[in-house]
């Protein structure tokens, strides 16, 4: 580009993951023996990397390149931008490589598609005066058609309807490098964000002709407010005096950005287009041109088109190039998802935040995007996937919130680190990579309480998918799975009695028995302090105690008795989905037996849980050696498993709570062709911060145990207060 050089690369990362391993037991006594083998192995994966270089330390960039990433095999480097033809020379000389220019509007496209379609917090509304000046907006897999307008030194407009059919439908030559040229003119300041730094300190009302100028107050006739500017520049006609610098440079701003805004609503409406996208080196996170931007968008389209910017709008270019020079891996087979790890976030716009960070216009260092095994879509149930937010609560805006979650997830991190340092006592360097893992979270809990919208909308999912990225980062793959492995083994033990006492009731007692259950095993989790201090004090809290810890009826969310309801009067169901929680008695005392209950009534089951480890969580991998334990046990599950009427699938991903929009496609092959009429979540992390209002075509239950005393306070309940929430759709 104009004044950095964006580099995207491609890298393999070893990292450790934990496995398990049914033993095999043939002709061994297994009473005491582990449930199953841990073992912690060395997996590679795919990475993405996005750096950000000043042009002025293009030989740095070409050394970075050099060292690391050009191998024996490589013979051509992808480019695109100006620089492409700038640096051509200079760059095949250092590196002995051919220079591949690509089509600046082709890359842009398509890093543009890249980026909505695998980063769901990328696009953001700017708003200068709110509490939080980026208000980010949900993506979802449906990102067509859009409108990109691309402000660099003219404006292009590209309508764009697919991911290979895009039309340029018009354009300007007044754009950034008219701003440029005029304010250099104007106040002999050569530097672009010298000139946006003087815009950002000027008044343009002292230059700028307003309505009321012209008519003393507002023009009523037309509905015109008497603050509008009637005429850019008008007052320089007749006024003697001498205008600063910063003046004209504000009235040239909203000038040039009115012109822009205006011709941009224009094409929208023309093509029927909601969605505007602004970038170029114009935008570049600029807050004084976003601001104008959205202003202008936002009268002349009167409220109804909103302008929309990208987190790593300077990025689009390179990664398009990228994806060219690597189509025949085809990487947009794959789906991708943000490393917070190793990603910087979103700078603020404020100048009293990290001022030294803003001396240059670039407001995003480092991306990192991590391959994911399976790709991932939508839960075919959503009942609006347009609409849908997994988050419960935005803690971006509600400051309150934040605060005490922040300070939550501080108080929780020695532990954490500790936990980590303690599942890997035979490798002599986990403290040591423990305390890397400490002070990287911390870091990042920092800039959270500066920044809230660093990495996209604050939420409690994100500050723990946050924690599991860093602890992954530094080799820790799944503190949790010894505690799991004997938590497992304990609960298996307990499976036939727990079995023979509900076969002994009747059937309503046996409905609210079963319910309790699931209840009692949600207590289980480590991930709740309010637990973990419990579990780690009392190792005889058992499945019972769990119980008497919950909440009479009415409980705070209470709508049992509709389900029971349902079950007397209604059909079986024909498929329910159930998202699992945590291991041991959860899965195993709370979830099995309901799942038993299910396909007795003749209802087929699809059980879903993580395909990674976070916390005490339940993986796939384990569902499996446990369903195989269960089956050798009880002829109900043993058959259901054997007439595949119970399928175990894994959910995609690797996180405590649960996003609908980003499922694995398996599963959703599943509940189509199952003809699922049933959705059961449960958890606090899947049925509270997340999925609370997620509305759904079909019935569903969302239940968990509220084991945070402030969330149970502000949800006006008490510790250990239950939420059982059976929800039908409207017809």
């Amino acid at each position: 580009g104009g004044s950095l050089t964006k580099l995207a690369y491609y890298s393999t990362v070893q990292h450790k993951v934990a496995r398990v391993r049914s033993f095999d037991h043939s002709g061994k006594d297994i009473e005491n023996e582990p449930l199953y083998e841990i073992s912690v192995q060395e997996e590679i994966t795919a990475r993405l990397h996005f750096i950000k270089f000043e042009n002025t330390y293009i030989e740095t960039c070409l050394d970075f390149i050099k060292d690391h990433l050009v191998n024996t095999e490589t013979k051509v480097i992808k480019a695109t931008g100006g620089g492409a033809y700038k640096f051509k020379d200079l760059i095949e000389k250092k590196l002995g490589l051919k220079v591949d220019k690509e089509d600046v509007m082709t890359c842009l496209i398509k890093g543009c598609n890249f980026v909505l379609r695998n980063i769901p917090h990328e696009v953001f509304a700017y708003q200068k005066d709110s509490d939080t000046e980026f208000r980010f907006q949900m993506n979802h897999p449906n990102i067509f058609p859009y409108l990109l307008v691309n402000i660099g030194s003219g404006v292009s407009i590209v309508k764009v309807e697919t991911e290979d059919k895009f039309e340029w439908i018009g354009g300007s030559s007044i754009g950034g490098g008219t701003f440029w040229g005029l304010g250099a003119l104007l106040t002999k300041t050569k530097k672009f964000d010298e000139l946006l730094q003087l815009a950002s300190k000027g008044q343009h009302t002292n230059v700028d002709m307003l309505v009321k100028d012209v008519y003393g107050g507002a023009y009523q006739t037309l509905g015109l407010s008497g603050n509008l500017i009637a005429s850019s520049f008008g007052k320089s006609t007749t006024a003697d005096k001498e205008f600063s610098k910063e003046d004209m440079a504000k009235s040239l701003l909203h000038m040039i950005s009115n012109d822009i805004g205006q011709l941009a609503c224009l094409y929208a409406k023309l093509h029927n287009l909601d969605k505007i996208y602004f970038g170029g080196f114009f935008i570049r996170g600029h807050p004084v041109t976003m601001r104008t931007i959205t202003y202008s968008i936002n009268f002349f389209s009167k409220g109804e088109v909103q302008a929309l910017f990208l987190r790593h709008e300077g990025y689009l270019g390179a990664i398009g190039a990228f994806l060219k020079g690597a189509e025949q891996d085809n990487p947009n087979q794959y789906s991708w998802g943000e490393n917070y790890a190793g990603s910087s976030g979103l700078m603020s716009t404020s100048p009293d935040i990290y001022p030294m960070q803003r001396t240059r216009s670039g407001t995003f260092d480092m991306l990192e995007m991590d391959r994911l095994e399976r790709p991932l879509v939508n839960l075919p149930l959503l009942k609006d996937p347009s609409t849908y937010i997994p988050d419960t609560v935005d803690l971006t805006d509600d400051a309150m919130a934040r605060k005490y979650w922040l300070t939550c997830f501080e108080e929780a991190l020695d532990g954490v680190a500790k936990r980590a340092a303690a599942s890997q006592p035979d490798s002599s360097d986990a403290p040591e990579r423990a305390e890397k893992f400490r002070q990287k979270y911390w870091n990042k809990l920092q800039t959270l309480r500066q920044q809230p919208f660093a990495y996209g909308t604050l939420t409690v999912r994100s500050l723990l998918d946050t924690r599991e990225h860093c602890l992954n980062e530094f080799n820790f793959p799944d503190p949790y799975s010894k505690v799991k492995q004997k938590e497992n083994g304990i609960a298996l033990k307990c499976f036939q009695s727990v079995i023979e006492s509900l076969d002994s009731l009747g059937w309503e007692e046996r409905q609210f028995a079963l319910v309790k259950g699931l209840l009692a095993g949600n207590v289980f989790d480590w991930g709740a302090k309010a637990v973990s201090d419990v579990l780690e004090s009392e190792p005889q809290f058992g499945f019972e105690e769990a119980k008497s810890k919950l909440q009479e009826r009415p409980w705070l969310e209470d709508s049992y008795s509709q389900w029971l309801e349902r079950l007397k009067e209604g059909p079986p169901h024909k498929c329910a989905l159930i998202f699992a929680d945590n291991s041991g008695i959860d899965i195993i005392l709370g979830v099995f037996p309901f799942v038993r209950e299910l396909l007795s009534r003749g209802t087929e089951v699809i059980l879903a849980c993580n395909s990674g480890p976070a916390l005490n969580d339940v993986t796939y991998s384990e569902s499996l050696i446990v369903t195989e334990r269960i089956a050798a046990m009880d002829p109900v599950i043993q058959s259901a498993l054997r007439e595949e009427k119970l399928l175990l699938v894994q959910t995609g991903s690797s996180s405590p709570c649960l996003d609908l929009s980003r499922l694995d496609k398996g599963l959703a092959v599943l509940v189509r062709e199952r003809k699922t009429d049933l959705v059961i979540i449960e958890g606090m992390g899947r049925a509270i911060h997340t999925n609370y209002y997620a509305a759904l075509k079909c019935e569903s239950l969302k239940l968990a145990v509220i084991k945070n005393s402030w969330l149970a306070d502000r949800l006006g309940g008490k510790i250990f207060s239950v939420i059982f929430k059976y929800e039908v759709p409207c017809k």
